[in-house]
């Protein structure tokens, strides 16, 4: 068995040509996943508030079930990292999607008995599926070299778009179901949820064969045996600081974008919009966060990590500003904010995760991502918990304003980063 697998990676490392053929193979199938994962969000970001505050009566906890599934999805983020260390992407992906769909199926039944606690183990069960679907993005770069990075993550993210983007708008129609069958409305999403999650870790245990993140290892062996000198291509101080700030570029886009997201559900119905209105607003936010993925990654590329990273910045800034000055009323008005507000976000996950794949070897990459998600789950979750209580004790308006402006502190970070460097 071990020759057989032995004899496989030597194909791939004297033949550039199966290499490549490998790694097209592999962005289709992780891509495939994430179409899946990307309907499997949905559930969570649209109605998970709104859930809350049904169960719960009271509008200064509804931020909570964000906080919850994201940091379920901070442990899982860490689970996940070591297991495809030790294991492979395909066991350490599959597995967490597998765990998030079970966590969805337990939001249902703690909806149809009313059951907070079980509401709250179960979401964050679910937030499993979240963490797994972000970290997918990484199963891309395994097999790209240091010009197609960015471009990799970014056709991941892509394909994220078609299930995040129908999701939203599937859930009145699925509100419909659970009702049919004597479920709360709010909980039919989940259903969706459920089946997607498992699906997405279905088609990676099943098609993501051989390995990337194995054959990536493989390679650098092989490439430190017969380049001794070369082994160490980056200092250890550049990979720090590549770390650090691709760490702290995807941990501010990640609390400025789950703390306005979360509570503009609960702002849409306070001021008289309906379920279906709240999904269009947030269908067009999921789809601004992948869809205009492939241009940002050629542009991560292309003109840089630092310059995407400011750009993210600037962008999340015009989205708190809009949502916090928009008028209530305004259906068109609350989609270019929150669409400005994905697009900000999409700028700072690619650009940020290209600094860590950059920073990171293929003997510890998988771990060390994995720590890094860690925190950018954390970061969700603060703001998901934080922005239920901000908007209680003070309004939308201001979350939404503190959200943009906190954005604004990426610009020093990068600037810091290049200074640094030079």
């Amino acid at each position: 068995m071990f020759n057989k697998a032995q004899v496989s990676v030597e194909t791939y490392i004297e033949s550039p040509e199966k290499l490549k053929s490998l790694y097209k193979r592999v962005l289709f199938v992780v891509s495939l996943s994430q179409i899946f994962g990307g309907a499997g969000l949905a559930a969570g970001v649209t109605v998970g508030a709104l859930l809350a505050q049904q169960m719960l009566g009271t509008d200064a906890y509804a931020g909570v079930p964000s906080a919850l599934f994201t940091l379920g999805s901070a442990v899982a983020a860490f689970a996940v990292g070591k297991l495809s260390q030790r294991y492979g992407r395909r066991l350490g992906l599959s597995g967490g999607f597998i765990v998030g769909g079970l966590g969805a199926v337990g939001v249902v039944m703690a909806a149809v008995l009313n059951n907070v606690p079980l509401l709250f183990a179960a979401l964050l069960i679910y937030g499993a599926g979240t963490a797994t679907n972000l970290q997918a993005r990484y199963a891309g770069t395994d097999l790209a070299n240091s010009k197609q990075r960015a471009t990799a993550i970014s056709t991941t993210m892509l394909m994220t778009t078609f299930g995040a983007v129908l999701g939203p708008n599937l859930v009145e129609l699925m509100g419909k179901v659970a009702l049919s069958v004597g479920i709360p409305a709010l909980a039919g999403p989940f259903l969706l949820s459920a089946a997607a999650f498992i699906l997405a870790g279905l088609v990676l245990f099943i098609m993501l064969r051989p390995d990337p993140l194995e054959i990536a290892k493989a390679i650098e062996t092989h490439k430190q045996k017969n380049q001794e000198h070369k082994a160490q291509t980056l200092p250890t101080s550049s990979n720090k600081r590549g770390l650090a700030v691709g760490a702290t570029v995807m941990v501010l886009t990640q609390i400025v974008m789950v703390a306005i997201m979360t509570m503009t559900p609960v702002h849409m119905k306070h001021h008289g919009h309906g379920l279906a209105e709240v999904g269009v607003v947030i269908g067009f936010h999921v789809g601004a966060m992948y869809l205009p993925s492939l241009v940002t990654g050629i542009l991560v590329d292309k003109i840089g990590r630092t310059a995407m990273s400011i750009a993210s910045g600037i962008t999340l800034l015009l989205a708190g500003l809009l949502a916090a000055f928009a008028p209530s009323d305004s259906m068109v008005l609350l989609i270019v904010a929150l669409s400005l507000l994905g697009l900000g976000w999409n700028f700072g996950l690619i650009s940020g995760t290209a600094q860590i794949v950059d920073a990171t070897e293929p003997s510890t990459r998988a771990k060390t991502q994995g720590k890094m998600d860690v925190f950018v789950a954390l970061a969700g979750a603060s703001g998901g918990a934080l922005s239920g209580m901000v908007v209680a004790n003070s309004s939308y308006a201001a979350l939404s304003l503190a959200g943009g402006l906190l954005s604004l502190l990426l610009i020093p970070v990068v600037i810091w980063s290049r200074r640094a460097t030079s």
